[in-house]
């Protein structure tokens, strides 16, 4: 049952629980967008058009791959509220569906990755560039069940308090990466020298990697061992899978909406030249990495709105909610500064920014950043308040919600922006950015309805005199 009323050390008590997940799960996050990063970076030292490719491939394969991973996240919430309701197989029995659902996604993605070119192509995307990317998206396509078995990982060890651990891995698996991309991108050390297909090569092995180490933790490590869910491994429960669709098909189309929106504005850009993709791709994995801050919040968050509506204190569970929105909004308020403070600076991490034949690229990305800086603040606010929402397992109406913000605000405008009114890669970014405010709006007041409604329902009214009203 739900209290009336929530005291300042339970305040204190859930940031305190809050951070213990989140820091962990955004670190995590931060160190494997830093392999699309590291990426970006090795891409700018082959050629302007390299990077332009490369960026293409690494953004439609990301928008594949984040749309489907989806449908496993919806472990996280299911795990969570049997953790907070103590029904210890039922969270076995979840996982372990939740791994064969992985494994039923990954052959059609497969196929799919591997004949992307005619998808490109139906973009008019510049023949020479889809070229140019198709070696990246055949090499990395057999990462593919791997980073769908390491996002329900995720889920799963993060709903069981266990986030700590997904840091280790993923830096591991980002030293990795970094390596191949090295040995194999550039020919070292006698390999043959792969260029894009030695990055999708060597981002493939170490999706290979991170899953194996993490399933290994997760039967060995003493807290995680007895929910053993390679037991009975054999026993598929379709109904269980089908209600893992069922909710995470909101999730899937979700992402979807949200990754594609940022996937067609890339199509957009190719439309307008390499260099404007080039200095787009700058700009978004810049962007990327500063969101990984805020999507490894919205994972805590999730766990820990699951964790208390398994427990059936929603008021806790509301509170839960409002916290990771103070707190992503003060995070990417910071950011913000930071990308307003030292543009050409992060330019320059990228391309050589002393270099004659980058000046048209640098001054097309310096705006970008600016745009970029007010962006994340809202971008930060919309994710978080989607993960409370997933805590909640309410997936469709989110659904509905990204819809319109992402797609009839943001698409939208960016093209009336970018191509009607011609303001080129600036109203482009303008429009999404668009779309992103509509969003952070719509799902904050959409947390806020539904946990109001859900505590008008309780029964159960207590007040005490050091309470703070929520």
């Amino acid at each position: 049952m739900t209290s009336n009323v929530i005291n300042k050390s339970s305040i204190s008590l859930e940031v305190k629980e809050f951070l213990k997940l989140s820091v962990p799960l955004a670190c995590a996050q931060i160190a494997q967008a830093a392999v699309g990063f590291v990426d970006t970076i090795m891409m700018g030292h082959l050629s302007i058009e390299s990077l332009a490719a490369g960026g293409l491939a690494a953004t439609t394969f990301q928008l594949i791959l984040n749309t489907f991973s989806g449908l496993v996240m919806a472990v996280s919430p299911l795990v969570a509220e049997a953790y907070g309701a103590r029904q210890t197989q039922k969270i076995s029995h979840i996982a372990r569906q939740g791994l064969w659902l992985s494994i039923f996604l990954a052959v059609p993605l497969m196929i799919l990755v591997g004949n992307l070119e005619s998808f490109l192509s139906l973009f008019q995307q510049p023949l020479d560039i889809i070229s140019l990317a198709n070696p990246y998206l055949k090499w990395i396509l057999w990462g593919i069940f791997p980073a769908l078995g390491f996002a329900m990982l995720r889920g799963y060890v993060s709903a069981l308090a266990h986030a700590h651990i997904v840091t280790p891995i993923v830096i591991i698996g980002t030293i990795f990466n970094i390596t191949g991309n090295y040995v194999l991108g550039f020919g070292k050390f006698s390999f043959p020298r792969m260029e894009l297909a030695g990055f999708g090569l060597a981002s493939g092995l170490s999706f290979w990697l991170m899953f194996a180490i993490f399933l290994a933790y997760t039967l060995k490590q003493a807290d995680l061992k007895k929910y053993n869910f390679l037991n009975d491994f054999v026993h598929i429960s379709p109904s269980l899978i089908l209600r893992l669709i069922r909710i995470g098909s909101g999730i899937a189309v979700t992402l979807a909406l949200e990754y594609g929106l940022f996937a067609i504005i890339t199509f957009f850009m190719g439309l307008l030249g390499a260099q404007v993709l080039a200095a787009h791709h700058i700009v978004y994995q810049t962007m990327l990495l500063l969101f990984m801050i805020p999507l490894g919040m919205s994972y805590a968050v999730t766990a820990r709105v699951g964790q208390w509506v398994g427990k059936k204190d929603f008021r806790s569970a509301r509170l839960a909610g409002y916290i990771a929105i103070v707190a992503v909004s003060l995070l990417m308020l910071s950011t913000a500064v930071i990308l307003v403070s030292f543009p050409k600076q992060i330019i320059s991490i990228f391309i050589d920014v002393n270099n004659p034949e980058n000046l048209s690229t640098i001054l097309i990305a310096l705006p970008m950043l600016y745009i970029v800086a007010l962006s994340q603040l809202f971008d930060g606010v919309q994710r978080v308040a989607m993960g409370a929402l997933y805590g909640l397992q309410d997936t469709q109406v989110p659904m509905l919600l990204s819809g319109l913000s992402f797609w009839v605000v943001g698409l939208s405008g960016s093209y009336v922006l970018g191509f009607t009114l011609q303001l080129g890669s600036i109203g482009l970014w303008i429009g999404q950015t668009i779309g992103v405010v509509f969003a952070s709006i719509l799902f904050t007041w959409r947390f806020t309805r539904l946990t109001q409604l859900i505590i008008a329902s309780s029964d159960e009214r207590s007040s005490g005199p050091d309470a703070l009203v929520i």
